[in-house]
């Protein structure tokens, strides 16, 4: 997978945005959460992902994955290369870090990325003439 590949496949998901930060990481993010780092300024480049922490420790039996610097704990991992594993399963791995940070964020942020309204609660006039 190559970088505009994986660029054009992140931007894909509902409400997924881009962004460079610290110098030469682009971001990908969801509700302003990043699901996807990529190093630019790193040759080969690396990317970074969440993990379920299931799939976690599979994962990091792969040579060439390690648990990513300061956010391992969180069960974010740093793949080495971006052509480390075949584009199906980068592809998978991408899709499962939207879904993974996706899911932690406010049910009031989900809805609108799901594209649902908010139903406004009714003011205290509303209330009163019922």
């Amino acid at each position: 997978m190559n970088l505009d590949s994986l660029r054009a496949y992140c931007l894909s998901f509902p409400g997924a945005t881009e962004g460079l930060q610290w110098g030469d990481d682009l971001l990908f993010r969801v509700g302003n959460k990043i699901f996807v780092s990529v190093s630019l300024g790193s040759v080969p480049q690396c990317m970074t992902v969440k993990s379920a922490p299931e799939r976690c420790a599979e994962l990091l039996e792969i040579e060439g994955i390690t648990r990513a610097a300061y956010v391992g704990r969180y069960d974010f991992l740093t793949l080495e290369r971006l052509d480390l594993l075949p584009a199906a399963e980068m592809r998978q791995l991408i899709a499962e870090s939207y879904e993974n940070v996706r899911s932690k964020l406010p049910r009031a942020v989900r809805a609108k990325l799901d594209g649902q309204q908010k139903v406004p609660r009714p003011t205290k006039t509303q209330r009163r003439s019922r």
